[in-house]
């Protein structure tokens, strides 16, 4: 039977299975690490070969090592340097240079693809680290604004608006039309069952708002797929920029660590970087093997999704219900069914993700004015929130939004703008206990 489309009515208050039969019952600060139920003995041997490299360290090219060939350029040694446990970056604090932050950079224009074009020096991201004998690219610090505000009730609160300074270049200027968006890496879970959600059905929910005329216009990117030669939707990235968990995963490899796979075997460095790359690069071989690809895909796909707490706890329940009438649900989807898909505990499974996958207007506040493929500068993709009450526990922070600005879920809030305001000033205008209600039930997904 297909898949049928779940709307925006409230989840049950029982429902615990957030990833359907791909949930895992932890709430420890190990609660994204763990394999999904029912993997095949093959497939569980695969997990664990990709979490040992996922979290491990890659060396610069040498001597034959198993992680060899880091750089050139690099912004991390790991992929779990920035997915610390699985789960979300940290922004850095005011004058510190950018750790679980990137920075993607590009001029204004497209390729034949729409992809954005690279800075002709720097490339599509600053990297901070490059490999000995190298400079590296440049340092980007942070710098933070207060901004006030107050609730309806006379409650103060301060957000805080993030500035970038990039400095101490390495290889000369930015282009002086150069569009900087600082990126926050996001958690790793339930990536494999949010790949299996058929597009017919995202599609049915961007017509559903787009008919709805409370101003909810959602829409699916369209991103150039390497492996399938064509535009096709995208569904992951911040702006929904990938078409898939293969070829984000290649892209993190490439830009992020400067490793090279069968996706993208090409060096991480530009024509004006080449004359002193060149004579650090390698011996052409691909940095990352096929299996080794496979196995950190798998992985990520196959992380599982943790379970719902509280959800008999009146105050929750309560939220619950304020969520839904805040108009946050529209959005935030709470359920979605998967389709078929290669790994069979990934298919047919009603999850409660709480996304549409769809890019909305977030207003100017949260514009980077970076357009990447359909997605202008105010367009964001609906982040997921299963799991977003565990990040403390995983994390030791509790910092939200795509660069980190939010410093809770309530600034988060408030940071919404755009097709987003209405449900922003709901919230803003509730009760102190109602406004504490809503955090308890986005703090039990």
């Amino acid at each position: 039977m297909a898949p049928q489309l779940h709307s925006s009515e409230p989840v049950p208050a029982n429902t615990e299975l957030s990833g359907g039969e791909a949930t895992v019952s932890d709430a420890s600060a190990e609660a994204f690490g763990f394999p999904i139920n029912g993997l095949s003995e093959e497939s569980r041997s695969a997990f664990f070969v990709g979490r040992s490299f996922f979290r491990g360290n890659w060396v610069v090219a040498g001597p034959p090592a198993t992680r060899a060939g880091l750089g050139p350029f690099f912004n991390a040694r790991s992929c779990s340097a920035c997915h610390g446990n699985d789960g979300r970056g940290r922004p850095p604090e005011a004058g510190q240079p950018l750790v679980e932050v990137l920075m993607r950079i590009s001029v204004p224009g497209f390729d034949p693809h729409r992809r954005p074009l690279p800075d002709p020096v720097y490339g599509g991201q600053i990297a901070g680290q490059a490999v000995p004998g190298i400079s590296r690219e440049a340092d980007v610090v942070a710098a933070y604004t207060d901004v006030p505000g107050q609730f309806s009730d006379g409650e103060s609160y301060t957000l805080r608006r993030p500035t970038y300074t990039v400095t101490n270049l390495g290889y000369g200027p930015l282009a002086k039309d150069a569009l900087l968006s600082p990126r926050a890496a996001p958690a790793m879970v339930g990536l494999g069952l949010l790949e299996a959600v058929p597009e017919s059905q995202l599609r049915a929910i961007a017509k559903e708002q787009a008919g709805s005329g409370n101003g909810i216009n959602g829409r699916l990117n369209s991103v150039w797929d390497i492996t399938a030669g064509k535009m096709v939707a995208g569904r992951f990235g911040w702006k929904a920029e990938q078409p898939s968990v293969l070829q984000q995963t290649a892209g993190a490899f490439n830009e992020d660590m400067g490793l090279t796979t069968s996706l993208l075997p090409r060096e991480s460095y530009t024509k004006n970087q080449a004359e002193v790359c060149e004579k650090k690069e390698s011996d052409g071989t691909i940095d990352v093997g096929e299996k080794i690809l496979q196995d950190v895909v798998l992985y990520s796909r196959t992380l599982a999704v943790p379970a719902r707490r509280d959800v008999q706890n009146p105050v929750v329940l309560s939220g619950q219900r304020l969520f839904h009438q805040a108009g946050c649900a529209v959005c935030h989807v709470p359920t979605l069914v998967t389709g078929s898909s290669d790994i069979p505990q990934l298919a047919n499974q009603t999850i409660h993700p709480y996304t549409d996958l769809l890019l909305h207007d977030m207003g100017d506040e949260l514009s980077d004015k970076r357009p990447v493929y359909d997605a202008g500068g105010n367009d964001w993709r609906t982040p997921p929130l299963w799991g977003i009450g565990l990040v403390s526990k995983v994390n030791k922070h509790t910092f939200f939004l795509h660069d980190g600005r939010a410093r809770s879920l309530s600034e988060a809030i408030l940071w919404h703008g755009g097709e987003a305001k209405q449900s922003r000033e709901n919230f803003r205008n509730m009760s102190k206990s109602d406004r504490d209600a809503l955090l308890a039930f986005l703090n039990s997904l």
